[in-house]
């Protein structure tokens, strides 16, 4: 063993800790490093690389998200007599704020299509058509306290606004609790349980907790006093709905006519009311491709993003006759089947969604490695792959990490942590050779930012 993971496994933080760590250089296929690479552990946001290399490979990197809007019954002198749809196939970027778009320019899209088609009424309802996926929105193994906050958010067949909402809080002395001052976007429906207190901390604690179709939200944790201006974020409750409901909004906004309440595929079904009727499109709008998005899944760490692709990968998983399977569960399929048959060991593959958040997500450092060999030597994909992963010191969620050090921007590293575990896998690039690196930590004790510290110096000490 190398004198410098001699030195870090001893570390005081990691007595009781597990570690599987694996340095592969990717031309030869050379094992340079490894330690318990065969160890299953928690990878978190690590194992976003296993869901985006598997979209990368299956899909293509120009694949495209497609949301359609459609209409039912007939139009005639300027009445739709009928219903209005928007079908989504899980698209995770609608109005999503990593795309720094204009508000509200897809809604604008979709309101001048229905207008171009000479419509300025509307008989029926608005009705969001999220059916592609089921009502799992969140993986059955994630924590309670992941519920509800923003990185929990649920993924579905529709998705707006990356299925998140702020709210504006001001405080006053400590032991109070804040007062909401305002939601963006605004969701009256929602029912706030205000548990909060406001303290003399310079930052806040709070979880904002709930479960997937229910307005109820409780506010817990602690906030900093005598603040004019605190934004805590959540999820919303069901997002094709609240798309359903938004649009319905903008429309009337801009002088149409709208009969009907808007609603939802999983609400009209569930009480029988589901329209059977055929459909014209009016418009189809895309995301942008799967190389993009996949850029930005690596760079912010976002958990809608991955899960989106999981669940579309899921699509062409084909069941047994009377097979009951969720749409996690069906991505989780393709994707195993996908690597075993390209030669990968996916026994020690253990994945309940595709963004990490499940801490019964399990995988080690070999199979980690394998896959990113892999990624490299395919010509089609590799440096797509390759540059869709920050570089350390410079970018994305490792931005401060080797900031300053010989190999900043030489490491191209994926993060992931949780409670007790800290994870990174990705690349090195030293003197010409390009280098596979995983390495996985569960248990540890002391601080996340010292744990850092002591894989930067792991990193430095063997390149």
């Amino acid at each position: 063993m190398p004198v410098p993971l001699k030195r870090f496994l001893e570390k005081n933080a990691l007595k009781g800790a597990s570690v599987s760590f694996m340095v592969r250089e990717v031309a030869s296929g050379r094992v340079l490093y490894r330690f318990d690479d065969e160890r299953e552990l928690t990878p978190a946001s690590v194992l976003k690389t296993v869901t985006t290399a598997s979209a990368l490979a299956i899909l293509g990197e120009d694949f495209r998200f497609e949301t359609s809007l459609l209409y039912d019954g007939e139009i005639r002198d300027g009445v739709l007599n009928g219903n209005l749809y928007i079908y989504g196939t899980g698209d995770p970027t609608l109005n999503s704020s990593e795309l720094h778009m204009e508000k509200d320019s897809l809604l604008a899209r979709w309101a001048e299509a229905v207008e171009a088609a000479g419509i300025r009424k509307i008989t029926g309802r608005v009705i969001a058509d999220e059916s592609i996926f089921d009502t799992e929105g969140v993986s059955m193994k994630w924590m309670r306290e992941d519920l509800g906050n923003y990185y929990g958010q649920g993924s579905y067949g529709l998705n707006i606004f990356d299925n998140q909402y702020a709210l504006y809080l001001e405080t006053n002395g400590a032991g109070a609790p804040p007062s909401i001052s305002r939601c963006e976007p605004a969701m009256p429906f929602l029912i706030i349980h205000n548990y909060l207190k406001a303290a003399p901390v310079s930052t806040d604690s709070c979880y904002i907790t709930g479960f997937p179709f229910s307005n109820d939200r409780y506010l817990y944790g602690v906030v900093p006093e005598r603040r004019s201006r605190i934004r805590i974020k959540g999820d919303i409750p069901e997002p094709g709905l609240f798309l359903a409901q938004y649009f319905n909004g903008y429309l009337l906004r801009k002088g149409f006519e709208i009969k009907r309440e808007p609603s939802c595929y999983r609400i009209l079904s569930e009480s029988g009311q589901w329209p059977t009727a055929g459909r014209k499109k009016l418009i189809t709008t895309h995301s942008p491709a799967l190389k993009e998005i996949i850029r930005i899944t690596h760079f912010a760490s976002q958990n809608l993003y991955a899960d989106a692709l999981l669940k579309t990968l899921g699509l062409r998983y084909v069941p047994e006759p009377q097979e009951v399977i969720s749409s996690f569960e069906r991505g989780v399929r393709v994707i195993e089947n996908y690597w075993r048959e390209k030669g990968l060991n996916t026994a020690s593959l253990w994945m309940y969604d595709g963004s990490g958040l499940a801490s019964s997500n399990k995988t080690t450092a070999r199979f980690l490695c394998d896959l990113y060999v892999f990624m490299a030597a395919s010509p089609e994909v590799s440096e797509t792959f390759f540059r869709s992963l920050p570089q350390a010191g410079v970018e994305g969620t490792v931005q401060t990490m080797l900031k300053g050090s010989a190999l900043q921007g030489k490491a191209r590293l994926k993060s992931g942590s949780m409670s007790r575990v800290r994870c990174y896998g990705g690349y090195v690039v030293k003197d010409g050779k390009q280098y596979a690196v995983a390495i996985l930590i569960n248990q540890f004790s002391g601080k996340n930012s010292l744990m850092r510290a002591s894989v930067e110096e792991l990193l430095l000490s063997l390149f």
